[in-house]
């Protein structure tokens, strides 16, 4: 037998709820390390004094009790494990694992006992149920009975909410009555929260970040007060699990993170977490309101009756004397500007992420603890919005997922060296690493591999590197650019005399060096635009034409389709056709000559009858396609319409202007020459335009006079535009 025995999978219960954990049994001591919360529970092996098996709803169970009191249960270990377990015990333990039977007969009337912080109730000396003292939140008494009600928790589908036990009256001694008697044994194991007595000291409005608002925290020996404008908080130490010392970014502010479980409630909202911001520059003088005794006898020197210096020091002082947790603050780590911290967004909130030696922690909004033990794997992934930055991703061995993202990109190689040198399995890296066991994932066998976002990081930041050394020369440019020389730059992009004005420019070879850059910068490839190519014509099928064969493959497939369905019943159209290319594939040479023989066979009679089509005169005419006739009989209708409507506009013109034949004036010379060249040419381009803005619904323009005369048109009709002059005719010799 090793030094040591190890279960994983059991379970401790917690204020009605089962937690899942490790359990080691060493020569020196026992740990339970749970789950959820990382709490570990360690007894000393020369603290035991009790041990006992039990059967229980989870299987078998050990309860361990201390010679200081206190007792200890652990459900979920099997029947095999007894005899193991019994034997370490008795090689390594002074207490033997000794079995004992519960009650279950399931009786209300038997004797309550209570052994230190728990309450016993016994039917025939055995026990039927036992209630740990310290789930016990408040205890009310009656005439013959006494109510307990115990603490809520959130993780349970179904709570405990109380018991009453009635309490027959004794005749032995009629001076202490046996309800009180009962209720005071209780009260004095119990949880119940009583303010009684002076706080040991008081710190006045604290900024408090969760729950939000500024508190007054008065100190008490068991407990922690919260008192705001609005509510009230009252915390007792056995709930705080870790406490933490954050620097703010800015080196100005210290954050003091207090990790609660259960967490306190208001309404239906749960703070796991207490969070304090100080500033560096608070100064404080403190006097505890004890005598200096008890002051040295209750801490040993950790705390003095008074004491000076930083709010947050002093305040980090007592909450770890008066809870006996040690502070946690950041290791080693160093972003890129030098702080603790990594600023990210968590749920569309900004905040801090700190890389702990064992975790990270994120403030504020909401706050989120991980440890290392909890986390299956890591993940950088790049910014949906912006390459600037990257998002760090961490999955549980629960299956959440927590996603920090817009980190800076500057970040990323001391956040993966952070990583790397704490063993944590990356995602990037692939196959291998992530499906490792939790032995081997932490190796360092991967470190040498080739981390391909790395180099893609890396990759990015020199070509952004260059394009800033390129704007760089840019702006050197603009800096050198004489106010003389732009009208030269204007005519060389827009004057079609630029070979002129590039001339007449003095001969420097500074001001032609300049050009040349100016230019090749200003050159744009053009890329070809491939031609289109036009589109084909179906062809008509022609009906009467003989069909063709089918191939070897689908005479074997008509032939075989009924016995692959009566082989494989209830199987689909598309599975058939997988189910036959398998079969044809594994069929041999020799059974697909038959089928490629009738084959042969179909394509030569198809041969042949498609030869005695087309003598017959089948197949005549069937490429053209109906529409491309239709098209060409349009063409050329149109071309006719458009020859009548010229001839008929021409008539009616001669028609209006046949008096006026013998008499022109100089202004109606004028126009005539000049619209007659061009009138068919602007008749077609108008009536273009007319069809384009009925189309597109746009409102006509409004006439305007032409370029040598004043006067206006006047439309008539539809047809084309006439023009009416008035002119003085005078007869000279």
């Amino acid at each position: 037998m090793g030094d040591t025995l190890e279960f994983s999978d059991i379970y401790q219960e917690v204020k009605g709820s089962w937690n899942d954990g490790r359990l080691r049994f060493s020569k020196q001591n026992v740990v339970y390390k749970s789950t959820k919360t990382g709490k570990v529970d360690s007894i000393s092996a020369g603290d035991l004094n009790l041990a006992q098996w039990r059967r229980v709803c989870l299987g078998h169970g050990i309860k361990l009790g201390t010679s200081s009191g206190n007792f200890y249960k652990y459900d979920g270990f099997r029947d095999t494990d007894f005899e193991k377990i019994s034997e370490f015990f008795k090689a390594n333990y002074k207490v033997e694992l000794t079995e004992k039977d519960m009650c279950v007969k399931g009786w209300n009337w038997g004797t309550a006992k209570f052994s230190g912080p728990q309450l016993s109730f016994e039917v025939n000396d055995n026990s039927a149920f036992e209630i740990p003292l310290s789930n016990v939140s408040q205890c009310a008494t009656g005439k013959n009975e006494v109510t307990l009600e115990f603490h809520q928790n959130d993780d349970t589908e179904v709570s405990l909410m109380e018991v009453r036990f009635y309490v027959p009256p004794s005749q032995a001694d009629e001076r202490q009555d046996p309800v009180e008697a009962f209720a005071q044994n209780v009260l004095c194991k119990a949880d119940v929260i009583q303010a009684t007595g002076d706080a040991v000291c008081v710190f006045k409005e604290l900024q408090c970040l969760t729950p939000r608002g500024r508190y007054d925290i008065r100190i008490y020996p068991s407990f922690l007060h919260l008192h705001g404008k609005t509510f009230d908080y009252k915390i007792p130490y056995t709930t705080v699990l870790r406490l933490f010392l954050l620097p703010h970014k800015d080196q100005r502010q210290m954050f003091f993170v207090i990790s609660l479980d259960p967490p306190i409630k208001q309404g239906q909202t749960r703070y796991h977490f207490l969070i304090l911001l100080f500033s560096k520059e608070e100064e404080l003088s403190l006097t505890l309101n004890m005598s200096e005794e008890d002051v040295e006898r209750r801490f040993e020197g950790k705390l003095s009756k008074n004491m000076s210096g930083s709010l947050y020091e002093m305040v980090s002082r007592v909450m770890k004397s008066l809870v006996n947790r040690k502070i946690t603050v950041p290791g080693n780590f160093q972003g890129h500007s030098g702080a603790q911290c990594i600023t990210c967004s968590y749920k569309a909130s900004s905040g801090l992420l700190y890389p702990l030696e064992r975790g990270f922690i994120y403030v504020h909004k909401p706050p989120v603890h991980l440890r290392f033990e909890e986390i299956s794997c890591v993940n950088f992934a790049r910014g949906t919005t912006t390459t600037r930055s990257f998002d760090f991703e961490i999955e549980t061995k629960q299956g959440n997922q927590y996603t920090f993202s817009s980190i800076e990109r500057e970040e990323y190689g001391k956040l993966f060296d952070f990583v790397n040198a704490k063993k944590l399995n990356i995602k990037n890296r692939g196959f291998k690493e992530g499906m490792k066991g939790n032995k081997d994932e932490y190796s360092d066998s991967d470190d040498d591999q080739h981390d391909a976002y790395l180099e893609r990081m890396k990759a990015e930041g020199k070509i952004r590197e260059e394009g800033n050394d390129s704007d760089e020369s840019d702006g050197g440019s603009d800096e050198s650019f004489n106010p003389g020389e732009e009208d030269d730059d204007i005519a060389e992009e827009y004057d079609s005399n630029a070979s002129a004005s590039d001339s007449s420019e003095d001969g420097d070879e500074s001001g032609d060096e300049g050009e040349k850059k100016k230019k090749v910068k200003k050159e744009k490839v053009v890329k070809e635009k491939k031609e289109r190519k036009p589109r084909k014509e179906k062809k008509q099928k022609d009906p009467g034409a003989p069909k063709r064969p089918m191939s070897a493959y689908m005479i074997w497939l008509n032939a075989s389709r009924e016995r692959i369905k009566s082989e494989n019943p209830g199987i689909s159209i598309t599975e058939i056709s997988k189910k036959a290319g398998e079969m044809w594939r594994q069929l041999e040479k020799e059974d697909k000559e038959e089928w490629e023989t009738k084959a042969g066979e179909a394509k030569r009679q198809y041969e042949k009858a498609k030869k005695e089509y087309k003598e017959s005169g089948g197949g005549i005419g069937v490429g053209v396609s109906p529409s491309s006739s239709k098209k060409e009989s349009k063409k050329s209708g149109g071309k006719k319409d458009e020859k009548k409507r010229k001839s008929a506009g021409g008539e009616k013109e001669k028609e209006r202007g046949g008096g006026n034949d013998s008499f022109k004036s100089r202004e109606f010379i004028e126009t005539s020459e000049e619209s007659s060249s061009d009138s068919d040419h602007k008749s077609k381009s108008k009536r273009k335009k007319k069809k384009k803005r009925r189309k597109r619904r746009l409102p006509h323009p409004q006439w305007r006079s032409p370029t040598k005369h004043t006067l206006l048109p006047r439309r008539t009709h539809k047809g084309p535009i006439i023009y009416t002059f008035h002119v003085d005719v005078t007869q000279t010799d």
